[in-house]
C-alpha cells in the first residue's frame, strides 16, 4: 500500500471531459519533497463522443432513460449498504449497474508494467477498485480495451492472506498463493478473482505520465450478472481498500455540463458509514424562499441491526455513481409543488404520466431561461445552487422533465452528479468534511 499522503482531485473542466487531479507531497520514491505537486488526468463521460461506449444512434430519450434506470438501481444498492446487509464485503459497483447500459465518468488508468490501459468507472459509492483480468474465458463481459493480463506484468503480486486488505473483508478467502476476493449481491451479481498488488499509471494534463506502486486492487476473472460497461471500477469510497484511503487522500471532483456529448469553500460535516458519504441537508429554497419541509425528511437514524458494521436508515448520500438527485417524498413533494406552480403556464409533456417529476413540452435553455435558482442548504451554511441545467433534463427533442426524482425507497435521498455541475466538490476523509466551491472547472486544470 502507498505510504505517503497526497490529495486526489476529480475535476470536469470541459463539457466532454472530467479531470482526475492529484496534489501530492510524495508520489515518487524521491526521499525529499520540497513542494506539494498537483497532477491532472482527464476523465470521460460515458455518453461523450470520446467514449468507446458512445452510441450515435442513441436518442436524447434513450440517454435519459439509461441515467434514470442507473440512478434508481444505485439508490437500492446504497440503501442496502447503509443498512448493513452486505457490508461484510468490500463493496463494488457490480450490483447497481442498469441492465441496458452504464452511466458515469470513466478514468483512463493503466495497470502493471508495461502499463495496460483500462477504463474504470469513478464511483464514490464503491471502495474496492477492480478490473477484469485474464484468464477470463466466458465469464467476463466485453470491454473496449484488452483485458488486463497479469502474467505479462513484471510488477503484479498476489496480496498475501495476512495483508490488511485481505483481512478487512470477511468474504475474502485464501489459497496457497494469496488472497481471493468474492463479491456477491442481491440480484445474482457475483464477482470473484484475485486480490492483488500492482502499479497504477496515470496520464496527466500537466506532468506526462506518473505512477504509484503497491496499490491493492481486485483482479476479477469471473464476473456474472453484468454486461455492457467499462473494464471495472475506480473505488473512491471510505473503506481501507479504496484508492482514496490507500493514498491517505483528500479528493475532489468538478463536473462541467454532462448533458452535452461534446463536452476551497465552507465545509459541511461528512458522516462516513458503510463506505458511503452522508451529508446533513437542512432545507431547500426556491428563489430564496425556504420550502416548508419537515426536519425529519432528510434525517438519518442509526439502526441497531445487529450487523458487524454500523448501519442506519434514511439520510442523504452524495454519490458520483448516480446521475440524478433522488429525494424522499417529504422532501420532493414541496419542491414538486413549487416547480409546478412556477411552470403552470408551460404545456405538459407526455413523460409526466410515467414519472414522479413534472415534465413539459419544450427546450430547457429556450423555455426556462427565467427559472429561479433552487438551493440545497447543508449544515454550516454550505449551499448548493441548482440552475436550470441541474434542475431539469431533456428527455426528448421537444420535452424536458425535472431532474429531481422520487426515491423508490422512502427513507434515503441521493445527491447525484447533475446537481453539483460547475462546483468543485472536495472531500477530506481525515477531517470528515465536504466543501463546495462554485468555480469554472477549467480554472482548476492549470
Amino acid at each position: 500500500m502507498a505510504g505517503l499522503p497526497f490529495n486526489l482531485f476529480l475535476l470536469s473542466c470541459f463539457p466532454t471531459f472530467a479531470l482526475l487531479c492529484f496534489t501530492t507531497t510524495a508520489f515518487t520514491t524521491t526521499p525529499t519533497i520540497t513542494k506539494p505537486q498537483r497532477y491532472v488526468t482527464k476523465l470521460i463521460h460515458h455518453d461523450s463522443v470520446h467514449s468507446p461506449y458512445y452510441n450515435p444512434m442513441a436518442t436524447i430519450s434513450d440517454r435519459a432513460g439509461y441515467a434514470i434506470d442507473s440512478s434508481r438501481a444505485h439508490l437500492a444498492y446504497l440503501r442496502t449498504k447503509a443498512q448493513g446487509f452486505s457490508l461484510a464485503t468490500d463493496d463494488v459497483r457490480a450490483g447497481v449497474i442498469a441492465k441496458t447500459t452504464s452511466t458515469g465518468f470513466l478514468a483512463n488508468i493503466s495497470i502493471g508494467e508495461p502499463p495496460s490501459p483500462q477504463l474504470l468507472i469513478m464511483d464514490t459509492g464503491s471502495s474496492l477498485s477492480w478490473t477484469q483480468c485474464q484468464p477470463c474465458s466466458n465469464m467476463c463481459f466485453p470491454q473496449a480495451v484488452p483485458v488486463f493480463d497479469p502474467s505479462k506484468s513484471s510488477t503484479f503480486m498476489r496480496a498475501p492472506c495476512s495483508s490488511a486488505a485481505c483481512l478487512a473483508s470477511l468474504s475474502n478467502q485464501c489459497d496457497k498463493s494469496g488472497c481471493i476476493f468474492k463479491q456477491e449481491y442481491a440480484g445474482g451479481t457475483i464477482i470473484t478473482g484475485l486480490l492483488a498488488i500492482e502499479k497504477l499509471t496515470f496520464e496527466t494534463s500537466e506532468e506526462g505520465t506518473i505512477s504509484v506502486s503497491n496499490i491493492d486492487f481486485g483482479c476479477a476473472n469471473n464476473v456474472s450478472g453484468i454486461g455492457g460497461q467499462s473494464s471495472g471500477i475506480l473505488g473512491l469510497g471510505s473503506y481501507q481498500v479504496s484508492l482514496a484511503s490507500q493514498l491517505r487522500s483528500k479528493f475532489s471532483y468538478c463536473f462541467g455540463s454532462i448533458k452535452d456529448p461534446q463536452y476551497k469553500g465552507p465545509s459541511n460535516p461528512l458522516e462516513i458509514l458503510g463506505g458511503l458519504y452522508f451529508l446533513t441537508l437542512q432545507g431547500i429554497s426556491v428563489a430564496g424562499n425556504l420550502l416548508n419541509i419537515s426536519s425529519d425528511a432528510f434525517k438519518r437514524t442509526p439502526s441497531n441491526s445487529g450487523h458487524i458494521v454500523p448501519s442506519s436508515h434514511g439520510g442523504v448520500i452524495i454519490d458520483s455513481g448516480s446521475t440524478y438527485t433522488v429525494l424522499t417524498r417529504g422532501g420532493l413533494d414541496p419542491l414538486n409543488a413549487e416547480v409546478r406552480s412556477l411552470t403552470s403556464g408551460l404545456p405538459g409533456g407526455a413523460e409526466g404520466s410515467t414519472m414522479s417529476a413534472p415534465c413539459y413540452t419544450g427546450i430547457i435553455n429556450r423555455d426556462l431561461a427565467w427559472f429561479p435558482m433552487v438551493t440545497l442548504h447543508f449544515a454550516n451554511g454550505v449551499d448548493l445552487d441548482l440552475d436550470v441545467e441541474s434542475m431539469f433534463f431533456q428527455v426528448g427533442a421537444n420535452e424536458f422533465c425535472m431532474a429531481v426524482l422520487l426515491s423508490d425507497i422512502d427513507d434515503v435521498s441521493i445527491i447525484g452528479v447533475l446537481a453539483p455541475q460547475g462546483y468543485n466538490v472536495a472531500y477530506d476523509l481525515r477531517a470528515r468534511t465536504l466543501s463546495l466551491q462554485r468555480i469554472g472547472c477549467e480554472l482548476l486544470e492549470g
